[in-house]
């Protein structure tokens, strides 16, 4: 039901926009919204097992360029097509070790045990948007609704666990490297939300816990985007 409701609320304002202006093109009033994006966001793990359950203050941060691509002869709608940067790390009770070749997971129950334990994930992001505005050429402080998806190439990605006595690290082939989910950001002017609901598995599907059961586990994103002309 989680999936379903989330999945509605992304595609909401495209099915609503859409039924606005069709395609002109017009020289009249020929700017464009090309904007540079600065975000920070809180990350959670949804669909996870049982026994894992988030540790510690899990955050994003995103930056990058999109290219605008109008529609309409107002520019109040129009495609956004974009390229970026991104570093995430996922705090959880869940422990990977890594021993002659052989990559384990578990959730450990006692805290006590452990420092912290994550995934970190550098990535190259591609962000595809349908964009609705009311903006105009001498209208710099505007109402934005940017529905869309983003693929994602992972192009770092690591496990790591500190303990009082140690600290590990290593490359993680569990977690996938090529991802992709839908985006919703919206607000006013500078400031504005950002949602980012993932469509593919954190972790390769034939990833297990000791227990047996497969971790199943699906980003979710909530924070701030800045656009700046």
């Amino acid at each position: 039901m989680m999936k379903e409701f989330l999945v509605a609320l992304f595609l909401l304002p495209v099915l609503v926009l859409s039924q606005e202006n069709s395609f002109k093109s017009s020289g009249e009033t020929n700017y464009l919204e090309d904007q540079f994006y600065l975000g920070v966001n809180y990350n959670f793990m949804l669909e996870k097992p049982q026994d894992v359950f988030k540790r510690n203050f899990s955050y994003g941060l995103q930056i990058g360029l999109i290219k605008d691509l109008p529609l309409n002869n107002s520019r109040t709608i129009a495609l956004g097509l974009g390229l970026g940067y991104a570093v995430n790390s996922y705090y959880s009770n869940l422990i990977v070790t890594h021993e002659n070749d052989v990559i384990s997971y578990y959730a450990e129950s006692d805290a006590s045990l452990y420092k912290r334990s994550k995934f970190e994930m550098h990535s190259i992001e591609v962000p595809f948007e349908f964009r609705w505005r009311n903006s105009s050429p001498t209208k710099y402080k505007f109402f934005r609704i940017y529905s869309g998806v983003k693929f994602t190439y992972n192009f770092s990605a690591r496990s790591k666990l500190v303990t009082d006595a140690s600290r590990d690290g290593f490359s993680n082939p569990d977690l996938e490297r090529l991802q992709y989910g839908l985006t919703l950001n919206f607000g006013y002017n500078t400031f504005n939300l950002h949602l980012y609901y993932s469509l593919s598995d954190f972790l390769k599907k034939d990833t297990l816990l000791d227990t047996g059961e497969v971790i199943t586990i699906k980003p979710f994103r909530v924070g701030l985007i800045f656009y700046v002309l």
